[in-house]
């Protein structure tokens, strides 16, 4: 098995309206944290795999509570920098069947954002590691946290680790005069794996959408079209083995399908297709996507569509599961994996 794996980005504190209110009509807010890249880390934790999640926090009691928190799961926190003045919040209210959810940010000012090159001993943070993740919001904060996440990335690429880029396009954090192709086009370069939804890629590296429309488990997948998808994302970043892509129908804010391709050695595999009749929380979905695959990875190399299957699996899963962590194991990912999704009670 794999030694370490170092993700880097912010986790923020979450802030929720219970049941399905709107803000206008929240008088209390249910708090959890989270963040893409803290969610991969505990995905990865919660399937054994030596797990490190670096990023920089204040120093106060919510920030404590936030380290304690990814400690709980699993998650090594000891390389985590102190400093800057606050953490960084959002606020999320659930959307319910038409009504779509919301995203508020309220991150401006927080340690992270303020985050400058040299403020972590990147060397210490990557020792024994084997792999480095990162993503698009980690660039888009802040000028200073793009440059941070440039710095990490190239003391990986000259220690030899593999790294992975989620794209993670959000429209709302490109606040400070630049755009994803501007800053994120480069630091891409130095990705051997990378995940992203259509949109994502579309917007970073300018690959139009194929399209993803099933509304039923039975239909096809566009494999030409997403093969041609693979093929130009190499051809921008050639020093990409493998090209992950998650595919997402909103039929409405509970009921989705989702699917996944994988793109390698000039070869395309697919997943089956899930109907997802009900989310609890489809945040962090992305996340659980991309913390399935590296533990698929890992676990079935030379195996691309296992790999994929059981990224699927726990992508599925996350669905079912309240905040931004997807908080199972590999048997429940693996009994899903297996074709049991009945829900049925285990005794």
């Amino acid at each position: 098995m794999i030694n370490k794996i170092v993700t880097f980005g912010e986790v923020l504190l979450r802030l929720t309206p219970p049941n399905y209110l709107k803000f206008s009509q929240a008088k209390e807010f249910v708090a959890t944290y989270g963040g893409s890249e803290a969610n991969v880390a505990v995905s990865l934790a919660q399937f054994g795999l030596n797990s490190k999640f670096v990023t920089r926090l204040p120093q106060n009691d919510i920030a404590d509570a936030c380290i304690k928190e990814l400690r709980s799961h699993n998650v090594s926190t000891d390389c985590i920098a102190r400093g800057g003045d606050r953490v960084g919040i959002y606020f999320l209210e659930n959307g319910a069947v038409a009504r779509q959810s919301k995203v508020v940010y309220d991150r401006a000012g927080s340690s992270f954002c303020t985050l400058q090159p040299g403020m972590i001993d990147w060397k210490e943070v990557l020792k024994d590691a084997q792999w480095f993740h990162w993503s698009g919001v980690a660039a888009a904060v802040s000028q200073g946290a793009a440059d941070a996440c440039m710095e990490g990335i190239k003391v990986a690429d000259s220690m030899g680790l593999t790294i992975s880029c989620d794209l993670n396009y959000r429209k709302n954090l490109w606040n400070y005069g630049k755009t994803p192709d501007d800053v994120m086009l480069p630091m891409v370069q130095y990705s051997d794996v990378i995940f992203g939804s259509e949109p994502e890629y579309e917007k970073v590296l300018g690959i139009s959408k194929v399209g993803f429309k099933a509304v039923s488990v039975n239909e096809q997948l566009n494999e030409d079209g997403f093969r041609a998808v693979g093929e130009q994302v190499v051809a921008k970043v050639p020093r990409c083995k493998k090209m992950f892509l998650e595919l997402r129908n909103s039929i409405n804010a509970n009921h989705n399908t989702i699917a996944g391709v994988v793109y390698s050695d000039n070869t395309l595999k697919c997943s089956k297709i899930y109907d997802i009749t009900h989310n609890v929380d489809r945040v962090g979905v992305g996340d659980a996507f991309c913390g399935g695959m590296i533990y698929g990875l890992v676990a079935y190399p030379g195996d691309d569509q296992k790999a994929l299957d059981f990224a699927m699996a726990a992508s599925c899963l996350k669905n079912t599961i309240y905040g931004d962590f997807n908080l199972v194991n590999t048997a429940e990912v693996k009994n899903l994996m297996g074709g049991d999704g009945s829900g049925r009670v285990s005794r």
